[in-house]
């Protein structure tokens, strides 16, 4: 039986320079489970605009379903990107926006209950009325996966730890762990120490630590799991993340041993460091590629 995977937040246009993607964390999440043969759903808002018009043709080109994107009054989200020397992206996210408004309904309910994971974040809880269908739909998810995804000034202590007290498998990179080091007291000297701790404090399973360009780490059952992770030339950091998020849940939900599902998201997380844009075009062959 196939596997299905429902994700909550962001669908908006990364902004660059010179040109602009379809993006957002959330939405990344999501084609990306679906590029790999996942049953994927995704649950955001669009405004009724062209932006948005725009948003549903890219997801529909892509043959990924498109129910449960609501119309909101709210714009569509755009984001400007801004890449330093290393290509590392900064991001100017605009408020208030579309997927800050979404809606707690019957069929969001339904995907939520009937998916075998449910993935979220913390910016999707930045307004009110997203946070409290977030909170809802925690209640009755099986899985649940925590993207912390921190994007200043869109977060404080109360809410993270809320959120972290949820998950059953929490994702987090390198400047992340540090802000959740110094709020919630932390005292571990290296990642192995903190990664033990945070998954103690808040009684999460399973806990992946990115860590850029010097790969990955993965607790479970007490065990680190480390992988150093593929060497590109970067194009852009931008949906490397999510790409190695959903690889994760694919591989996870597939139940490949842990080293398989550590190497593998770090392989198709590097492929689309590798590659402008948040969602270049690949497929399932990807594990098999030479990132050389």
């Amino acid at each position: 039986m196939s596997k299905t995977v429902t994700s909550i937040g962001e669908i908006l246009w990364d902004v660059f320079p010179e040109r602009r993607n379809a993006g957002g964390s959330s939405m990344n999440v999501a084609l990306n489970l679906h590029k790999q043969g996942i049953e994927s759903k995704f649950i955001s808002a669009i405004g009724k605009d062209q932006l948005g018009e725009e948003l549903i043709n890219f997801l529909s080109n892509q043959h990924f379903p498109t129910d449960l994107i609501q119309t909101s009054n709210l714009p569509t989200s755009t984001v400007e990107v801004k890449l330093d020397e290393t290509q590392q992206a900064t991001y100017n996210i605009v408020k208030p926006v579309a997927w800050d408004a979404i809606q707690l309904t019957f069929d969001v309910l339904n995907a939520v209950q009937n998916a075998d994971a449910f993935v979220y974040c913390s910016l999707t809880c930045r307004d009110e009325t997203s946070r409290k269908t977030v909170l809802s739909l925690l209640e009755v998810a099986k899985t649940k996966i925590f993207d912390i995804n921190l994007r200043a000034p869109f977060f404080e202590k109360e809410l993270i730890g809320q959120l972290l007290t949820k998950a059953d498998i929490l994702k987090i990179n390198e400047e992340e762990i540090v802000w959740v080091k110094e709020a919630f007291g932390l005292t571990g000297n290296s990642n192995e120490q903190l990664l033990k701790q945070l998954a103690s404090t808040f009684s999460i399973e399973i806990i992946c630590l990115t860590l850029g360009d010097k790969g990955a780490c993965v607790l479970k059952d007490g065990k680190l799991f480390k992988h150093a992770g593929y060497k590109v030339k970067v194009a852009d950091t931008v949906g490397a993340g999510d790409a190695f998020l959903a690889t994760f849940v694919a591989c996870y939900l597939q139940a490949y041993p842990m080293e398989t599902i550590l190497d593998n998201a770090c392989k198709v997380g590097a492929f689309v460091a590798s590659q402008p844009g948040a969602n270049p075009e690949y497929n399932k062959k990807i594990y098999h590629m030479a990132l050389g």
